[in-house]
């Protein structure tokens, strides 16, 4: 329960001295023997936040915690049972139009075939 406390307060204070742009990017994931671990959405916030690690650990250690070192890693926040699916954009009757007689003014191709069958195959709006 101490460790879980302390890695609570360690994030409170890591939300209220990192940019404004990076904090909720990142969160402090352990601390173990003056190092703190910070995970990160993706590779930018990564090399922007070890950049500047020096700074963030003085400012950590400010607020109770020994820090001697930073430690970043880039670990995605995984969101359970989200879904990929696609959503179905309908062409408008205007772009219908538009590309069919596209495709009724091209020589036969590959780029033809392509745009009769992207027409066959879309959804018209209503």
């Amino acid at each position: 329960m101490a460790h879980a406390r302390l890695l609570q307060k360690l994030s409170r204070r890591f939300e209220a001295v990192a940019p404004s742009g990076l904090r909720h990017a990142a969160r402090v994931a352990n601390y173990k023997s003056g190092t703190i671990v910070i995970h990160t959405d993706n590779g930018a916030v990564a090399a922007k936040i070890r950049q500047m690690s020096q700074r963030l650990c003085d400012e950590l250690s400010r607020g109770g915690a020994e820090c001697s070192l930073l430690e970043v890693k880039v670990q995605p926040r995984q969101i359970p049972y989200q879904s990929t699916t696609s959503t179905l954009k309908p062409l408008s009757g205007k772009a219908f139009g538009m590309i069919e007689s596209t495709a009724e003014k091209m020589p036969d191709g590959p780029l033809r075939n392509a745009l009769k069958t992207l027409l066959a195959r879309a959804a018209r709006a209503e």
